[in-house]
């Protein structure tokens, strides 16, 4: 008996997510005649086959995950700054507020 060749077994691709989000789904996906099935593994070609509109949508995926990421840092980095500037200058409270206000203008994504 031979095995079948790669790439014709069947394999399930599963995860979770949230009872609401799942059945938004169910709703769009009639709302345009697809199926979970044919949604799925129309994403994942386009995705394989370097569709470039599907490479555009992770591309932003990408960004906003290292944006989160990003943010992090940049809150720690100033955080450590202005810890560093109150060590130095002996700042008070009233001007230690003036910081983070000065801190949230220039920086309103954070």
């Amino acid at each position: 008996m031979t095995e079948p060749k790669y790439g014709t077994q069947p394999k399930r691709i599963v995860f979770e997510d949230t009872d609401k989000r799942h059945a938004e789904l169910k709703i769009r996906l009639h709302y345009d005649e697809l199926t979970g099935t044919e949604f799925f593994r129309g994403v994942i070609t386009g995705y394989l086959e370097e569709d470039e509109d599907v490479l555009k949508f992770i591309d932003k995926l990408k960004e906003e995950k290292n944006t989160a990421k990003n943010k992090k840092k940049k809150i720690s980095k100033m955080r450590k700054k202005t810890q560093e500037t109150i060590n130095k200058f002996g700042l008070d409270e009233s001007e230690i507020e003036n910081i983070f206000d000065i801190l949230e203008k220039e920086h309103p994504e954070l």
